[in-house]
């Protein structure tokens, strides 16, 4: 089964008074092209998070996040009581020295301070314990978007094989102007000739210029490298994921089939099939690209 290169993946876990979130997405790209925004205290681990990606994603342009969200009503602001002692009798000395009014509302004042609160919400060093609750996280948010490729890639999948059986029924619906026109040029030769007056030509001749001609309007050979390549088509998307390339080289190879046909499609009616072909192979030409 393909894969689709498009995806998503999202998965969130709380490790204390924190909420890690991880979250990932995918578009279509010749390579792996990843870019990563991680909080700082996860920086440490950035290899190993890009390697858990890339041992599971393989192609595409992936933007992954990791980010963390506290829990403000769980985190403690605790006072520096030391610092807001010394403040305020520097605060009582100085106004005594220099004969000003101490100040209306000393709390009000003394929280003003530098330093009088201690923030503690800035952990430097990564535990073991978080780490394995974060990695978990990454692993879940990677598997969500595996997912995701896959029921994409099935979707791809139905839709090509719609698009085979198209080209193969139109490649059909051509066999009978096919068989006809050989009469038609036949007919058309003779009735130019009949036209020009006294004229006396070998029969032997005509045939085998008739003959000639023919063959270089046969399409037998496009119909049958055609046929193989929309069988070859089906089998590769069988071999797996990482087939998006080398289904692309067929669906050229289709292309080069369906171009020779049109330029030997002397008949209106052939030539309007022709562009139908054409328009189903675009169309799976488009969404190639998205299969990893």
């Amino acid at each position: 089964m393909i894969l689709s290169m498009t995806g998503y993946g999202k998965a969130s876990a709380v490790f204390q008074d924190k909420k890690i979130t991880a979250e990932v997405k995918s578009l279509n790209s010749k390579a792996l092209d990843l870019s990563t925004r991680i909080a700082p205290i996860y920086r440490e681990k950035e290899m190993e998070i890009r390697s858990l990606i890339s041992t599971n994603v393989e192609r595409g342009k992936v933007e992954f996040n990791l980010w963390i969200e506290k829990d403000e009503t769980a985190t403690e602001v605790p006072l520096n009581g030391n610092l807001l002692g010394a403040y305020y009798r520097q605060i009582k000395q100085v106004c005594t020295e220099q004969h000003i009014p101490e100040p209306e509302d000393y709390w009000l004042t003394l929280m003003r301070m530098p330093d009088v609160i201690s923030r503690t919400d800035t952990q430097q060093e990564l535990t073991e314990e978080e780490w394995a609750v974060a990695r978990q996280v990454v692993e879940q948010c990677i598997g969500q978007l595996v997912e995701f490729r896959k029921q994409e890639g099935l979707a791809l999948q139905r839709k090509f094989e719609e698009k085979l059986t198209n080209i193969a029924a139109f490649m059909a619906e051509i066999e009978p102007y096919e068989k006809s026109r050989t009469e038609k040029i036949r007919q058309r030769l003779e009735e130019g000739l009949q036209s020009i007056p006294n004229v006396d030509y070998d029969r032997n001749r005509l045939e085998q210029e008739m003959i000639y001609y023919i063959e270089k309007l046969d399409i037998s050979e496009e119909k049958q490298r055609l046929a193989n390549h929309l069988k070859y088509f089906r089998q590769t998307m069988e071999e797996g994921h990482g087939q998006g390339k080398k289904l692309g080289f067929i669906a050229q190879e289709m292309g080069r089939e369906i171009n020779t046909t049109g330029s030997k499609s002397n008949q209106a009616e052939m030539q309007n099939i022709v562009v139908k072909m054409k328009d189903e192979l675009e169309q799976i030409k488009e969404q190639v690209l998205n299969v990893m």
